[in-house]
């Protein structure tokens, strides 16, 4: 029988550099929530989001976000 496809889901990787010059590299996105008249701009709530849960679980405060960059491909 054939399988049904499965469902992509399609990411764009951004690189982060905090207020105290700390980088993350390859954060993930999910591509539908960028575009139209926003551009990039709903990736920083996603990543703070992002950065909210992982603080959560270890007990960091989240660092402010400097800047947002998309990870240039090598």
């Amino acid at each position: 029988m054939a399988r049904k496809p499965t469902v992509r889901t399609e990411f764009v990787l951004f690189d982060i550099v905090y207020e105290d010059g700390s980088q993350r590299s390859n954060r993930k996105v999910d591509a539908s929530l960028l575009g139209g008249l926003d551009g990039d701009e709903p990736a920083r709530t996603a990543i703070m989001d992002q950065d909210r849960a992982i603080s959560e679980k270890s007990g960091v405060p989240p660092l402010k976000i400097a800047t947002i960059t998309r990870s240039s491909k090598k």
